[in-house]
């Protein structure tokens, strides 16, 4: 499977990427699926795709932890080197092209005290909502690179249908 394919597969076309690199082939190695399976449980397990209901949590909170994606996929990458490579491919992008215009537009505006005002602290999480449907895409595709995306998709619609 190329590239360009894969991303087609997650609704992610619209990501800016060289031509070249689209018709690379997609070959994802055990330190991909290693690394895809470390990445796919911090995005899990975060505001960058859980819901943050009106009147639960607060906004500072919710940017610092997007924010602190780039150290945790630095570290990912470190940890698991070259032999990643298609993770690393992804994981880079995703920062880059989702994730910075997001923190960099919002670490600004808490800098200016944006979070005191009620309208901002609207808008911050209607763009949060955006970044957190682009992140579980991002998500599902780390799962499905790490082998496991049907297994936790089955557990937490058991778990919703629990509460």
């Amino acid at each position: 499977m190329k590239w360009s394919e894969w991303l087609a597969e997650w609704g992610m076309s619209s990501l800016k990427i060289n031509t070249g690199f689209a018709q690379m082939e997609f070959k994802p190695q055990d330190a991909d699926r290693d690394a895809a399976w470390e990445m796919y449980i911090e995005l899990l397990t975060r505001i960058t795709t859980q819901a943050l209901p009106t009147g639960h949590g607060d906004e500072e909170t919710a940017l610092k932890s997007v924010y602190s994606l780039f150290a945790t996929t630095r570290e990912i990458i470190k940890r698991h080197k070259r032999h990643a490579l298609e993770f690393t491919k992804i994981a880079i992008i995703i920062l880059n092209q989702i994730v910075r215009p997001f923190t960099a537009k919002w670490h600004q505006q808490a800098i200016e005290n944006a979070f005191a005002d009620p309208d901002q602290c609207k808008m911050f999480r209607e763009e949060l909502a955006v970044l957190q449907q682009n992140l579980a895409k991002y998500a599902a595709m780390l799962g499905k690179m790490a082998g496991v995306e049907d297994d936790l998709l089955l557990l937490e619609q058991v778990s919703d249908q629990s509460r």
